[in-house]
């Protein structure tokens, strides 16, 4: 397994409360006076940060927040939701890189077989995937096996280049553990409040 990424502690412009970079959104000034979401946090120039939330964000375009960081910046009131579409976006990026890695595989029957072998970190079941089908799965995962939930199966199915995938499985290392973290990252900010983001094992 790849070494944890060290990430600094940051204060969010609208709680003032400091937390790690995980848990935050960083937002920069681009060329053209506008407020970006920088998603990666590798973007140049003076950033600000933002829990990882979309009510927070939303809160921060209300009380103009940005402004006050980044000066005199364009706002997009739509904000919150190209945030959620860019976190879900790195996300799927990475579904697709395990797939041209040979880390991944898909349809029922494959998953099966790697989960019998106990090399499965990670196990995606699309939203509209069939309960029976996720609990027969689920309950032949080992202990380290996380679950994620977050893609429709057109998204998935997108993403993999086939039709109809509904669950899939990605071998533990490095790729599983960067699709986990964006993944949970996509999570939490549409279900996180003012709890601290909980990181996964």
């Amino acid at each position: 397994m790849e070494a944890e990424e060290v990430l600094a502690e940051r204060m969010c412009i609208v709680t003032r409360e400091v937390h790690d970079e995980a848990d935050l959104i960083r937002f920069v000034r681009g060329p053209e006076g506008t407020v970006v979401p920088d998603i990666d946090r590798k973007l140049p120039g003076r950033g600000v940060w933002v829990s990882l939330s979309r009510e927070r964000v939303a809160e921060a375009v209300r009380r103009k927040a940005f402004c006050r960081g980044l000066g005199e910046a364009k706002v997009d009131p739509h904000l919150p939701e190209r945030v959620a579409s860019l976190l879900r976006k790195a996300a799927l990026g990475y579904l697709s890189l395990a797939k041209k890695a040979g880390v991944l595989v898909a349809g029922t029957a494959k998953v099966e077989e790697l989960l019998a072998l106990g090399r499965v970190r990670l196990l995606l079941h699309a939203r509209d995937a069939a309960p029976g089908g996720e609990r027969r799965l689920a309950a032949m995962a080992g202990r380290d096996t996380a679950a994620v939930r977050l893609f429709t199966s057109d998204e998935m199915s997108l993403a993999l280049g086939r039709p109809n995938v509904i669950h899939a499985a990605v071998i533990g290392g490095g790729i599983a553990e960067k699709l986990l973290g964006a993944a949970r990252r996509a999570e939490a900010y549409d279900t996180r409040g003012d709890t601290q983001f909980g990181k996964e094992a």
